[in-house]
């Protein structure tokens, strides 16, 4: 069931994901050659606690860490180890907070000091995807105007979107109602109204669209072995359009 909010749950909602937002760009500086995931994941946490916030992730359905730090092939769900960061890599981090009861989330995927330009592009089309699938977020638009947008877009790039993972609703819980693909057909779905808080996230891969999940029952890997990359925000649907409440500066909502 589809739960609207109310502008003082928008509030809290926002209290969160400004958190995240400010976790994504600390975590951002330290993303170089030589940093180990397990250190991103331990600066994220104790940055997130620090500013009175719980970790949205540690513990969710199993989940062991507070990141979800997925480089290179895998496209989402990666559990920090040991694994160290070199020159070229890219790493999609996703990550989630937990203020007043309340979920914010978003994601970013970094490049890992200078990287390929094909590898390049699929960042910026994938950022650029998410900007035009917040922009559907109109109130009397359809939910799938979103997907669409996304998919028409990176398939014109020839790369491949994933279809087995989707963005979601948010707010007491960080997985609500409607389930938001990156694909569809324009003028169908719910229809969009104010107080509608959803985490687009579109996971766009170098290649095909085809995925498998990896035997630790997490992390998600593109078939053909080639990059993905991730960018997420969390978005709240008014009257007078979208409002991005994962970034910085001031909202309507931070009075």
């Amino acid at each position: 069931m589809i739960r609207l909010k109310t502008e003082d749950e928008i509030r809290k909602i926002r209290k969160a994901a400004k958190i995240v937002y400010e976790t994504l760009e600390m975590v951002g500086e330290h993303v170089q050659p030589g940093v180990s995931l397990n250190e991103l994941d331990q600066m994220a946490e104790k940055f997130i606690v620090s500013k009175g916030a719980i970790p949205g992730f540690k513990g969710l359905y199993g989940f062991p860490a507070t990141l979800c730090l997925s480089p290179n092939d895998m496209v989402v769900h990666g559990i920090p180890n040991g694994q160290i960061l070199h020159e070229g890599d890219i790493i999609s981090v996703d990550c989630g907070a937990i203020v007043d009861g309340y979920y914010g989330d978003a994601a970013r995927t970094f490049a890992v000091g200078e990287i390929d330009s094909e590898i390049r592009k699929l960042m910026d089309v994938t950022r650029t995807a998410l900007e035009k699938g917040i922009a559907k977020c109109q109130s009397g638009n359809h939910l799938y105007d979103i997907g669409h947008s996304i998919q028409s877009y990176c398939e014109s790039f020839g790369f491949g979107v994933v279809r087995e993972l989707v963005g979601h609703g948010i707010g007491t819980k960080l997985h609500e109602d409607p389930q938001v693909p990156n694909y569809g057909v324009a003028g169908t779905g719910p229809v969009m109204k104010p107080g509608l808080c959803l985490a687009i996230e579109p996971m766009i891969n170098a290649g095909g669209k085809e995925v498998y999940t990896a035997k630790d029952g997490w992390a998600v890997h593109t078939m053909d072995g080639k990059a993905s990359a991730h960018f997420e925000h969390t978005v709240a649907i008014t009257e007078n359009g979208p409002v991005v409440l994962s970034q910085g500066g001031e909202t309507i909502f931070d009075s």
